[in-house]
């Protein structure tokens, strides 16, 4: 089974983690090594980004991937979701065959959850989104369980399809020594835009009918208040306030 699994890194503006791979991603690329493990087959990973991406690239290829694909072009820049896709549709038909795409349910960045629905109506797949459990039992389809806000509901598929995961599908592997070793010896391919045939109306800034105004950062404060004196009249006036509060 070949797989291509999009990816994208850990912005420099979140929070320092320990893998270079947006979170949902990492997950994805679990399912696609597991898979690969079942049945055989290649994982490729693709990812449209700056060069500083092949941090995630060279991670995703430690833990077994067997291809890496950068496309970077300055003429990417300023993507929204709808030119992100476009770029990755064009980068996935420049691959040629596979069985299945498979991606992060959202980013841990704009969370739009945009992206993987886009790439599949560009390739005119099917599609599931917010997929908690996948069961593929051959090549040819996949029972996926769909998160919904108060259940689940489960859809069968018929592959190839684009399916994009959340978090708590799987528990991502990390990296061994042998497979960074490995790593090394795989070659992390470069694309520009001309490589992959994307038309310049259609992609970076200029393919994008949505633009970000501004960022607004809202910081939420727990209330405290504390409470001086002996620890059984600390303590009194304590429960006092919580009956006055409702919580007991």
């Amino acid at each position: 089974m070949d797989i291509i699994v999009c990816i994208r890194r850990v912005t420099q503006e979140q929070e320092p983690r320990q893998s270079k791979i947006n979170p949902p991603d990492r997950n994805a690329l679990e399912e696609a090594l597991k898979l690969k493990e079942r049945f055989s087959g290649k994982v490729i990973v693709l990812t449209m980004d700056a060069p500083v991406a092949n941090g995630a690239l060279e991670e995703a290829l430690a833990v077994g991937a067997d291809e890496g694909i950068l496309i970077c072009d300055n003429s990417c820049s300023g993507a929204d979701t709808l030119a992100t896709a476009y770029t990755l549709t064009c980068g996935v038909r420049s691959i040629g065959h596979f069985d299945l795409i498979l991606c992060g349910n959202e980013s841990t960045a704009g969370a739009t959850g945009q992206v993987g629905p886009q790439l599949a109506e560009f390739l005119e797949l099917p599609h599931v989104t917010h997929a908690r459990q996948m069961d593929v039992s051959d090549e040819k389809s996949a029972l996926v369980e769909r998160a919904l806000e108060y259940g689940y509901m489960k859809v069968d598929i018929q592959l190839p399809a684009v399916i994009a995961v959340v978090r708590g599908i799987n528990r991502p592997r990390l990296p061994t020594v042998t497979g960074i070793m490995e790593a090394a010896e795989k070659e992390v391919k470069v694309w520009r835009a001309d490589d992959i045939g994307a038309e310049s109306h259609n992609i970076g800034l200029e393919g994008s009918p949505t633009c970000t105004l501004g960022e607004i950062e809202k910081r939420y404060e727990r209330g405290r208040e504390i409470f001086t004196g002996p620890p059984e009249e600390s303590v009194k006036k304590a429960v006092t306030k919580l009956k006055e509060l409702g919580v007991i």
